[in-house]
């Protein structure tokens, strides 16, 4: 760790020393070629003598924290192109940013680009790589994992050419990490799951739409080793889990606050009417497409405020209506 910490310190005035040499190489150029009258600034005022660039501001009580932090990682790419001085500015940058989002660079991002941004990255606590979805291997992830292991947040929706391989490495690796997004990654499978919940105390959000080679056994795991921290989870369109699964999330995580389970065709009323007993933090709840849940069974989650995204029906809508009004409205409900 010290021996890292020493070769990061020496990495960085390596870069300082260089930008310092070019500065003073620029001055140098600059006054021997001094003009017999004051030069023009580009908006057509006349330049002041002894004028500061921006390269000669303080890069690290100013240049990093106040101006490249406000800079897109797109516009960066292009900054890095105009001298060899500001190449090792945004580099500088990079190497300590603390959250990475690939849409910042565009829908796309090419393979060297990630490699470049991310190559001296080494305090991440959240890194979303979605737009990288088709080419993303375990290859190009892994070292980044590794060098990261302050990871709380990392997003891989979609990124259907990873592995097992990557997922051990982030369980293994990032044991801090609270939030997790691998919506639409068929890779994963119960054992991916077992090894992400025995190496990761801190989970609390996690996205598992359409991981659809995940059964209840799988989740019934989850539940016992990492229920009592899951805030946020999402089985969405996996039509192998059901009623088991629930109830054994419902019985081991008490914190629960937000669960989808859209188009999971096996959950039905039993499961529902389980986490309505066991969990008192639920707020929100998606069983769109669930058609073996009948409406008796939201009813008690309804009471409770919980936002349901299926509508009651007609009768029970007045009926709530009249609940909270003291009235109903005519309507012929033989219609």
């Amino acid at each position: 760790m010290g021996s890292s910490f020493r070769y990061e310190e020496r990495k960085k005035a390596g870069l300082l020393r260089l930008l310092q040499g070019h500065s003073e190489k620029t001055l140098l150029r600059t006054r021997s070629r001094q003009p017999m009258e004051p030069p023009m600034d580009p908006s057509g005022g006349e330049q002041e003598p002894g004028a500061v660039r921006l390269l000669d501001l303080p890069w690290e009580d100013v240049l990093l924290p106040h101006v490249l932090s406000r800079v897109p990682l797109r516009q960066l790419l292009w900054l890095q192109r105009v001298s060899r001085a500001f190449r090792a500015l945004v580099q500088l940058h990079l190497a300590r940013l603390r959250r990475f989002d690939a849409a910042q660079v565009g829908p796309q991002i090419p393979r060297a680009a990630l490699a470049w941004l991310l190559r001296d990255a080494e305090g991440l606590q959240e890194l979303a790589l979605a737009p990288c979805h088709e080419w993303l291997s375990d290859e190009d992830l892994v070292p980044v994992l590794a060098r990261n292991p302050q990871l709380r947040s990392v997003a891989l929706a979609g990124c259907g050419q990873l592995s097992r391989r990557a997922l051990g490495a982030l369980a293994e690796g990032c044991p801090r990490l609270q939030r997790l997004s691998l919506a639409h990654c068929d890779w994963v499978d119960g054992l991916a799951l077992r090894g992400l919940a025995d190496r990761c105390p801190a989970l609390e959000e996690l996205d598992l739409t359409a991981c659809r080679q995940l059964k209840d056994e799988a989740i019934v795991y989850l539940a016992q080793r990492r229920g009592a921290g899951l805030r946020n989870l999402s089985l969405a369109v996996n039509a192998n889990v059901g009623d088991t699964a629930v109830q054994e999330l419902a019985r081991n995580c008490p914190e629960l606050q937000h669960l989808d389970l859209t188009g999971c065709l096996r959950v039905g009323s039993d499961g529902i009417r389980t986490l309505a007993e066991y969990c008192p933090a639920l707020r929100s709840l998606r069983v769109r497409h669930c058609h073996h849940v009948a409406e008796p069974s939201l009813s008690r989650l309804r009471k409770r405020g919980v936002d349901i995204d299926v509508e009651p029906p007609l009768h029970q809508a007045l009926v709530l209506l009249q609940d909270m009004v003291g009235f109903a409205p005519f309507v012929n409900l033989q219609v």
